[in-house]
Parts: structure tokens; C-alpha cells; sequence
């Protein structure tokens, strides 16, 4: 079924691609499994960007199956691309890794300490994590395997024999420039600001072929001593499928035969719209780097007709900027990964992140203190959706976020609010004994019991605080009080402190102690704690933010810190009245 309480009015954009790709799918290959695809190069550290490759046919395909229809999602793994530069900050990895440029990602050595067999595969492996987490079920095809096997020798061997057409195409971009837009847009480096969402199939290469003095050749062999792609073919005979080459590299040269050669590869411009005929894809979407006069995804449209296929529905996606990371882990300046974002959220706000922005709006994915602002955002949703309230595309953004067609993915039992969470563990460091008695005391008529029901959510904000909040900024609770500041208060600081000791017992509560801090300057300027802000004059938030900052200065020694209410139950009432003077 589609996503409940949708109408023709208010579908949202996975819906309405979802009827386009089941028309086309049924004009292309009536009574056949819809095909949709993805393609990603292991070539070093899968960021967030790439994931925009994945989610946005992930969330149409998974719409096609919740109606019933046969989907297949291919993600294409770009494993048999050259190893075109060493990335940085990569740990395991040395300049002694530049040796191997040129050659398959799959002859690639894995960083030191892998278990996996080379690198390509080390860097696949924490994407598939990333993706069983997020719920994203895929058919993953191995560019190696497809190309050293021979399943796409037919297609090689016709798109040789076409290389005159093919060459024809290519040159009407050859001398064409980008937009100055679309060029700053690919000059732009990928930084922790502003993570480009490039395609991951081949996006670095854009490669047409070569061009010597034999004329054109879509086609690159392996060099079959140093294994690099350095290579010229210098003869073809289409009767005998004879290909001779030289490596530019190593000097070796040789003559195959291609209608039994499988260590070569059709260049990036044909490789890719060879593979929308062969699989049949109607909807793979492109990264705005492919969007520009001589890009793949617009020469592809027309290579894809000499392989007998149609170019996909394929819409152009934005840029996925990222919002603060204080420990970058990534390559190309630390560029954060799904893993990394997995690390500090759940895979519901994830999902939701992709789900509710349409492909061509850019996002930020936060990993600094706006995180505690997305997950109220997305805990009022979820209230929302619950009672009946939410708008119908939220509703559709958020069913798709917590759930695929296979059924809901796991969530936290007992949802508590983020920042309440990430305050906890701030405080307690570690200390899981500590961290229960706070959370336990937040709703004393319900108690949590244990922390499995927090968890995950409690693990993610736990990690955040340890892997994204610096040092200078972690909550230290002072072990004495400041008897110099309490000795300097004046009378109507004092008095401050005494009305919150004296309502401490009573209180001891989240919502009690919110009240409570939240009701003393009321009280002191002779107005009733319940008063509402309509009732109150101006001046009463100036006193609120003063007593707020000395209370801080007495349990943290800092002008700000963690939510008193949350921060007081963290401290424990018998400490509290001690630091405050009692």
C-alpha cells in the first residue's frame, strides 16, 4: 500500500516519482520487476553526500513495494575504477600507498590493520554496515567480478565496433565548456561545510576514451604486468577482435584477444550508460556535477541507444552540507560517513533527513549542538503523527523514516528527550549506575527501570557528547562550593538561593525543577510562579537568565552549562544543597 493518508493533492515527492517510475517501468518491461539503481566507488571513505546516491532510489523503490510491485534496487560498486590518488587522514595509510595508482581498487592493498582482502572491499564493508542499519535493501553488484568474468564482453566487444559513433557523440561536448555555476560547483572541495553529493559511480573519472594515433577506443586494458590502467591500444582488428597496447607505465606491451580478454574496462562515459541497458534501469539519480553540457548523465542519454537501451528517470540531486564535527574521520578533510553519523543518531532521523527534503533541495546533516534542535524537531513529529495532527506530507516524511515496506526498524522503547540524554551522560562520564538513577528520577510516577529501555537513543547521545562536544565545553561539576562567590552574594541573590533550596524536596522532578527555576525570579519580583509570560513584564527574563548564571557559576563554575532542571537532578539533591551554600 502506498503511504497511508496520501491524496492525489498532497502526495510527496517519493510518491509522485513512484507513479512515473511504475508507468515507465511498465512501457519499458511490462510484467517485469521495476529496476532502479545506485553506484558507489570504494575509492575511499563513503561519505554522506554519496548516501544521497542510495537514499533517494532507496525511498522510491521501497514506495514501489509497499503497492505490491516487484522492485529491484541495484547498487553498483565501482570497484574495478583506477585508484586515482591516495586519500587523506585515512589511518592504516602511507604515501606508500601511491605506488598502486592506476590500478583496480580491488589490487589495492587495505589499509594497515584491515581484515578485509584489498581495499575497495574494506571501504564497501563499512557502507553495507551503514545501509543494514538504515534498513536499505539492495541487490550489490561488483564491477570486478562483472568485468573479469566476462558478462559484459558482448557489450565491450559492441562498443568497439561502434567506437566510430560513439566518438562522433563525444565530440560534440569535447569543446563545449561548463557553466561558470557548474564549474565553481566542481572546483568546490568537499569539507566538513559543505559535503557535495557526487555521484559515486565514476563521479572523479569522467573519462571519454583516448584518443592516439589508431584513433578513438572506448576501452582501457589493465596492463597485464604492473596491472595499472596506463595504457594506449594501438591496433583493433574487428574481424579477429586482435587488440594491441602498450603500457605508458612500465613499458609492457602485448596483443589479446578481446572476445577472450576480461582485464580492461569500457571508459566511465559508455561504461555507465552500457550498464542502464544491460540491467534495464528506469530511475538512478545524478549529482549536480552531472548535470552540466558534457557530463555523463546527459552523453549517456545518447551513448545508451547503441547498447539498444533508454536513458533512466534520473533527477539531479543537491549538495548535503554538514553542520559542525569536532573529530573529523573521513577522507578529503574528514568528511563524515554514514557510520559516523550512525554513530550519534538513530537511523530513523537519518532516513527522516533524506526523506522530507526533495532531491534537488540541499540539507544539513548536524553533527554539533543543532543535533539537540533536529531531534526535538523530530520528537514533535513523531507526537504529532501519533495524535492525529501532523500534515499529510509529514506524515508520509516520517512513515517513511521509521519504517520500510519490509516493516519498522527498531526503535528506543522509552523515548527521552536528546538533550535530556546527551546532559546525562555529559555528566555522569561513563558512569551507567549514575546515569539510571538521574533518568530514573525524571518521571518518578513512571521510572525508567533499566537503561536498555533508553537505549539506543541513550548510546547515540552518549557518543555524541564523547566524540563531538570538545573538552572545554563538557560539564565538570565542581566538588566544593565556591565560598568566595556565595560570601559576595547580595541580599536578593540569596534570597533566590533559599526559595529554590526550600522548593528542592517538593520538586524533585524534570518537570518539578523546571518549574521551580523557572518560578523563583517570578516569585521574588511578587508574582505567582504559575504566572504565564503574557502576565509578566520584561524585566522578569533578565532575572531569570541572572539567577540561571549563578547557578551555574556555583555547580559548574561556567556562566552556561547543561538544562538546570536536568543538571540538578544530575547533581543530586544532597550535593546541590551543598554547593548552593546550604
Amino acid at each position: 500500500m502506498p503511504i497511508v493518508g496520501q491524496s492525489a493533492e498532497t502526495t510527496d515527492w517519493v510518491s509522485r516519482f513512484a507513479d512515473e517510475v511504475i508507468e515507465e517501468s511498465e512501457r519499458r518491461a511490462p510484467g517485469k520487476p521495476v529496476v532502479v539503481a545506485s553506484g558507489l566507488s570504494p575509492s575511499g571513505p563513503i561519505h554522506l553526500g554519496n548516501l544521497r546516491e542510495v537514499m533517494t532510489p532507496h525511498l522510491v523503490a521501497d514506495e514501489i513495494r509497499r503497492r505490491g510491485h516487484q522492485v529491484r534496487h541495484l547498487i553498483s560498486w565501482d570497484d574495478y575504477d583506477r585508484y586515482r590518488k591516495v586519500p587523506a587522514g585515512v589511518p592504516g595509510v602511507d604515501d606508500s600507498w601511491a605506488e598502486h595508482i592506476g590500478k583496480p581498487l580491488t589490487s589495492v592493498p587495505a589499509p594497515k590493520g584491515s581484515a578485509h582482502p584489498n581495499w575497495a572491499e574494506h571501504f564497501k564493508a563499512a557502507m553495507v554496515d551503514a545501509l543494514a542499519e538504515l534498513g536499505v535493501e539492495f541487490d550489490g553488484i561488483s564491477q570486478t567480478a562483472q568485468y573479469t568474468s566476462g558478462v559484459y564482453r558482448e557489450q565491450i566487444l559492441h562498443a568497439m565496433a561502434h567506437r566510430g559513433d560513439i566518438d562522433a557523440i563525444l565530440d560534440q561536448y569535447r569543446t563545449k565548456k561548463a557553466p561558470a555555476a557548474a564549474k565553481k560547483q566542481q572546483q568546490k572541495p568537499l569539507d566538513e561545510a559543505e559535503v557535495e553529493a557526487a555521484e559515486g559511480s565514476g563521479a572523479a573519472a569522467e573519462d571519454d576514451g583516448s584518443s592516439g594515433s589508431a584513433g578513438y577506443f572506448p576501452y582501457k586494458p589493465y596492463c597485464g604486468n604492473c596491472e595499472k590502467d596506463l595504457t594506449t591500444v594501438t591496433s583493433y582488428d574487428d574481424a579477429t577482435t586482435e587488440l594491441s597496447y602498450t603500457c605508458n607505465a612500465c613499458g609492457f606491451s602485448e596483443t589479446v584477444r578481446l572476445n577472450e580478454f576480461n582485464r580492461g574496462k569500457l571508459v566511465w562515459k559508455v561504461d555507465w550508460p552500457m550498464r542502464w541497458a544491460y540491467e534495464g534501469v528506469v530511475f538512478e539519480p545524478s549529482g549536480v556535477d552531472h548535470s552540466s553540457p558534457g557530463s555523463s548523465f546527459q552523453v549517456g542519454g545518447q551513448i545508451v541507444g547503441i547498447f539498444g537501451g533508454k536513458q533512466p528517470i534520473g533527477p539531479m540531486y543537491a549538495f548535503v552540507g554538514i553542520s559542525g564535527m569536532a573529530k573529523m574521520s573521513s577522507s578529503k578533510g574528514g568528511v563524515p560517513t554514514p557510520g559516523d553519523a550512525l554513530k550519534i543518531m538513530e537511523p530513523q532521523l537519518l532516513r527522516w533527513l533524506y526523506a522530507r527534503r526533495r532531491p534537488n533541495q540541499s540539507f544539513k546533516i548536524a553533527f554539533d549542538q543543532e543535533i539537540q534542535r533536529l531531534y526535538d524537531e523530530w520528537d514533535k513529529l513523531d507526537a504529532k503523527v501519533a495524535d492525529g495532527s501532523a500534515l499529510p506530507g509529514d506524515v508520509a516524511a516520517h512513515a517513511r523514516a521509521v519504517g520500510t515496506a519490509a516493516g519498522e526498524l527498531p526503535r528506543t522503547a522509552r523515548v527521552l528527550p536528546y538533550r535530556t540524554l546527551a546532559s546525562v551522560a555529559d555528566i555522569t562520564a561513563g558512569h551507567e549506575d549514575q546515569a539510571l538513577r538521574i533518568l530514573s528520577e525524571l518521571d518518578p510516577d513512571n521510572p525508567l527501570t533499566t537503561l536498555d529501555e533508553a537505549r539506543p537513543r541513550y548510546d547515540k547521545a552518549e557518543a555524541w557528547i564523547n566524540t563531538q562536544v570538545p573538552a572545554d565545553q563538557r560539564t565538570i561539576v565542581r566538588d566544593e562550593p565556591d565560598a568566595e562567590l556565595l560570601k559576595s552574594l547580595d541580599e536578593a541573590s540569596q534570597q533566590s538561593l533559599r526559595l529554590l533550596l526550600d522548593g528542592l524536596a517538593s520538586h524533585w522532578s524534570l518537570d518539578g525543577l523546571t518549574h521551580l527555576v523557572y518560578g523563583v525570579p517570578k516569585v521574588q519580583a511578587g508574582f505567582s510562579a504559575d504566572a504565564t509570560p503574557k502576565e509578566l513584564p520584561a524585566e522578569i527574563k533578565t532575572a531569570q537568565r541572572t539567577f540561571f548564571a549563578l547557578l551555574y557559576r556555583l555547580l559548574v563554575s561556567r556562566d552556561t552549562g547543561p538544562r538546570l532542571p536536568t543538571l540538578l537532578l544530575a547533581v543530586g539533591q544532597e550535593r546541590v544543597r551543598a554547593l548552593l551554600g546550604e
